[in-house]
């Protein structure tokens, strides 16, 4: 079959692989669409250790069955349009029992090799993956904009772990794609205003025009300044920090009123800076947040009823063949550049 093969690193090819078989309790999706995930392009130059070639990446993908395995599939049969989660838990250790299947013992994540394991991904063709993280899509929810329901995913798990109580007020740090999520999110969560900070004007715009109360530039004195004067000098009752580096954590503590929310969900850096006697004599609370335990129905919902809309945030769809040179300009940071959509 045919596939966006990572051969080397910051080198991308159309490849020829084998069709992957299918085991009991697996599907075979044809992939109809798969988005470009930030981490799709760390993996690219071999910075984040994760995307070690040869690996066909991808994870944020749509499509239809195409063949189930031998036995163990229920509920799914050929022709049925789908969508799958990025994490692939096994479901019966302790966390998964939990329900915390982000945090399964035996993770793996679609279209990442590294030391531990190695699972390509769905920049290709076909992609088996197994019925526990599949979930069915509407008719009416076209495949380029359910292959955004990974990251639509991620940033509800953020704001269903922040406490949010109706009327709350809320920050969001950072208006990339998760940020610009979770602003949606946080509305629909109930919170009456959100603001949005990013060093972007054009991303700020966008925030605006997705309903942030008010943006904001990223300057730390002007911003934290801003917030106060927006909160009757009390600061916001939940952050969500969607960025990832010393700066932003510190604004994000800032920002945030005393007995208030910093959720994390951005991670750019191993390590940051943390003002800890602020945290604690402001009885902080830090909330960390990964992947994605048990949103995608609830993502499919808001996706089709219009309550968060992705249209706005991909910027260009392509074919696979396109899909090196798409990568190119987003690794080169063109700032423009939201959400690239690819379809085998």
């Amino acid at each position: 079959m045919k596939a966006l093969l990572l051969s080397s690193y910051r080198h991308l090819e159309i490849a020829e692989i084998p069709a992957p078989t299918l085991a009991d309790g697996e599907v075979l999706v044809q992939v109809a669409a798969c988005g470009i995930c930030g981490s799709d392009v760390h993996g690219y130059d071999g910075s984040s250790g994760r995307r070690i070639p040869p690996i066909v990446m991808g994870h944020e993908a749509a499509g239809t069955i195409a063949a189930i395995g031998p036995t163990g599939v229920t509920g799914f049969a050929a022709g049925d349009r789908v969508t799958f989660d990025s994490t692939i838990f096994c479901g019966e250790c302790a966390y998964c029992l939990r329900r915390q299947t982000n945090l399964c013992d035996h993770r793996r994540v679609l279209g990442v090799s590294c030391d531990d394991y190695r699972c390509n991904g769905a920049f290709a063709e076909y992609v088996v993956v197994p019925q526990r993280i599949l979930y069915h899509l509407p008719a009416t929810l076209p495949f380029q904009e359910a292959a955004m329901l990974e990251a639509v995913s991620v940033a509800m798990h953020a704001v269903s772990l922040s406490d949010i109580h109706s009327g709350d007020t809320a920050l969001v740090v950072g208006a990339g794609m998760i940020g610009l999520l979770a602003l949606q999110a946080l509305r629909a969560a109930g919170c009456s205003r959100v603001y949005v900070t990013d060093v972007n004007t054009g991303r700020l715009k966008l925030a605006a025009d997705l309903g942030a109360t008010a943006v904001l530039p990223a300057k730390k004195e002007s911003l934290v300044r801003e917030i106060l004067l927006l909160t009757n000098g009390t600061g916001v009752d939940v952050t969500v920090e969607a960025v990832g580096v010393g700066a932003t954590v510190a604004n994000a503590v800032e920002c945030t009123r005393k007995g208030g929310t910093v959720t994390m969900v951005g991670n750019l850096a191993a390590e940051v800076p943390l003002p800890l006697q602020k945290v604690v004599t402001r009885q902080i609370r830090l909330q960390g947040s990964c992947a994605i335990a048990g949103e995608y129905p609830r993502a499919i919902e808001s996706l089709a009823n219009g309550q968060i809309k992705v249209k706005p945030l991909i910027s260009a769809v392509a074919p696979l063949e396109q899909g090196a040179e798409w990568f190119d300009r987003l690794y080169s940071g063109n700032s423009n550049l939201m959400k690239v959509v690819l379809t085998p």
